[in-house]
């Protein structure tokens, strides 16, 4: 991925997610900034982690937004690199190959970040967010490709590489040993919200400190936009909503948000709709129907949250939202109705 391949925007709207206009890139350096004047809003996209990420930024000038921009696409790209379990020469990569060797792999400080995130999720969800599911996830992303459940036998085989507490991090050494053979580590429940949170990082070391990043489900911001109170961020319809419902728009500041659930991804099998997240207890794709959105103060723990509640629940969900501080709307299909379940922080944050 070329960072300069920015792809601008040439739409100019008001004070939401779909915003303004674009310019040619221009290569600079963010120390090389205007003092400090009027901001003008601008918007970039490029592939990443094998989704559109979106960047909006305020900045004093085109080449200020611009060369903090190729930045942000540059520290993404770095990031893909080392968490990536796409890509056979990424880090994590190199490390799902030790799996039942005993080594214990010194790993960089960005995938021990994500590792050790993961970790306190899994322990916290008592199992439902889990990385160690990467044989079920391997799976089940065929069964969608030919349409077909995975076979009993095949699950049972993976079955016995799949547990968080055959993870082991030793902080002594920021080391990873992966107990079982054949284990594989997927991050794909948090890789994108931690690449969320690095790109603001980017932007308010490059002096930019009102900055929104869009990666498909997941969303995180900084301070609002000139004379604004917070971004506008508008929540995807769940798929099984009356037509004439009006999507939800939330108002943030400093916080991130992630959507999980049929809204991005499905696919029906044997007459069954089955969700693209995996239940790490059974294997197969999640079917109750649910669409999560989670507001948290990262993007990676909204993500992540967002996931495991998927896998637990409502009730259990509202449990484990609230004790990490954060705000949860869970909706869900029941019978021929949609059924909405929204904590009280939630409620907060809606536009009305």
């Amino acid at each position: 991925m070329n960072p300069d391949n920015l792809i601008p925007r040439r739409r100019f709207l008001a004070q939401s997610l779909s915003l303004t206009a674009g310019v040619p890139f221009l290569v600079t350096s963010c120390s090389t900034r205007p003092a400090p004047i009027a901001l003008h809003r601008f918007e970039y996209e490029q592939p990443q982690m094998g989704v559109p990420f979106r960047l909006i930024a305020y900045a004093q000038s085109e080449s200020h937004g611009q060369a903090a921009a190729k930045l942000v696409m540059e520290r993404i790209t770095q990031l893909n690199a080392i968490l990536s379990d796409y890509e056979t020469d990424s880090e994590l990569s190199h490390l799902n190959r030790t799996a039942g060797t005993g080594k214990a792999v010194k790993v960089s400080p960005d995938l021990w970040n994500v590792l050790q995130a993961a970790q306190r999720m899994a322990r916290l969800s008592q199992g439902a967010f889990d990385i160690t599911a990467g044989p079920y996830i391997s799976l089940w992303r065929r069964a969608r490709r030919i349409h077909r459940l995975p076979e009993p036998e095949k699950l049972a085989e993976a079955r016995k590489a799949v547990g968080y507490k055959n993870l082991i991090l030793n902080p002594d050494t920021r080391s990873a040993t992966l107990l079982v053979p054949k284990m594989k580590l997927d991050l794909g429940g948090l890789a994108k919200g931690y690449a969320a949170d690095e790109a603001l990082k980017i932007f308010r070391r490059c002096g930019i400190s009102r900055a929104l990043v869009a990666a498909s489900g997941d969303t995180a911001v900084s301070d609002p936009p000139p004379e604004q109170t917070g971004w506008k961020v508008e929540i995807g319809r769940h798929p099984d909503a009356p037509a004439q419902t009006k999507p939800k728009v939330l108002l943030l500041h400093r916080r991130a948000v992630a959507t999980s659930g049929d809204a991005f991804q499905s696919v029906v099998l044997d007459g069954r709709r089955y969700s693209h997240i995996v239940n790490p207890f059974t294997g197969l794709g999640l079917t109750d129907q649910s669409q999560v959105t989670v507001i948290a103060q990262s993007g990676m723990l909204a993500d992540a949250l967002a996931t495991a509640i998927s896998v637990l629940g409502p009730s259990r969900g509202l449990d484990l939202a609230h004790a990490l501080g954060a705000a949860l709307l869970y909706q869900r299909k029941n019978g021929d109705r949609l059924e909405e379940i929204i904590s009280e922080k939630f409620s907060a944050f809606l536009v009305l």
